[in-house]
């Protein structure tokens, strides 16, 4: 029977990197759309105007990266939506509707390895999961903390978060745990959502410094030890393996053939003997 082997996509990486991709790519269409639907709101519009700029930049990044590592550049260019990658993470809102590419490569990269095997590879290779865990959380907290965080203090009696530029410099610098104390919110579910940020934010940065830690001071991978450190056994001498009788034989054959194998065996410790024996005298 005849089979053909599925070579891998060359354009598909880790599968935690692609989930991550993928999950961006839905929230920057996401915020194209909001764009469009939310015209009368300044503020809104600026903080999806700087979410899109951050991710037009990770979304040049990675064309950077697949390009770089792919086995085939022109392959990927052309056949694997490169082109796609690179128009759609450029400044132009016309152009990010080829986000939905990016879509189409995490389907296919679910489809070809089925759920069971995703899960399965992102509990193993937790430190790729963790990271893009983190990575993707603090972009979602840093969105919709803005957001969020602006339209409750916006027109609260004197507040001093009131535009998208305080907004987004309180999230950003409470994520970050340092907290100036330039911007703060006035209000009870203001705060509310600040203690969030700030528990969210220590969670990030914990677990984000843990995982440079081990990184960085973690051991290594350990070495096969060499074979001179390594104790081995005496090599046996070898012995004649015990001649099998059949069972049918007569009893004085069979009483024959044990002699004879006992005298061979004692004619070979004889042998032995003797070679050991100068050795031993020269000790």
């Amino acid at each position: 029977m005849r089979t053909t082997s599925v070579k891998p996509r060359s354009e598909l990486k880790n599968t935690a990197y692609e989930i991550f991709i993928g999950v961006l790519s839905i929230l920057s269409i996401v915020n194209l759309v909001l764009v469009y639907a939310m015209q009368g709101d300044g503020a809104l519009q600026q903080i999806l105007s700087v979410m899109n700029a951050l991710f037009s930049a990770i979304f040049l990044g990675d064309f950077v990266y697949r390009m770089a590592t792919a086995p085939s550049a022109g392959h990927y260019f052309f056949r694997g939506y490169g082109w796609a990658d690179l128009l759609a993470s450029l400044p132009f809102a016309q152009l990010k509707i080829l986000r939905i590419f990016r879509l189409l490569r995490v389907y296919r990269l679910m489809r070809d390895l089925g759920p069971r095997t995703i899960w399965n590879t992102l509990v193993h290779d937790r430190a790729n999961s963790t990271l893009m865990t983190l990575l993707l959380l603090g972009v979602l907290v840093f969105q919709f903390g803005s957001i969020s965080i602006l339209a409750v203090e916006g027109h609260a009696e004197g507040a001093n978060i009131t535009s998208a530029s305080d907004a987004l410099w309180y999230t950003i610098v409470t994520i970050s745990t340092v907290g100036y104390g330039d911007q703060f919110p006035v209000t009870n579910t203001g705060r509310i959502l600040g203690v969030l940020i700030i528990i969210v934010g220590v969670g990030i940065f914990g677990t984000f410094t843990g995982y440079l830690a081990n990184l960085f001071l973690g051991p290594g991978t350990s070495k096969p030890e060499d074979a001179s450190d390594t104790p081995t056994a005496p090599a046996e001498a070898p012995t004649a393996a015990p001649a099998e009788v059949p069972a049918g034989t007569p009893l004085g054959d069979r009483l024959a053939e044990l002699l004879a194998q006992s005298e061979r065996t004692t004619a070979e410790l004889r042998l032995l003997v003797a070679d050991a024996a100068p050795g031993a005298a020269g000790d």
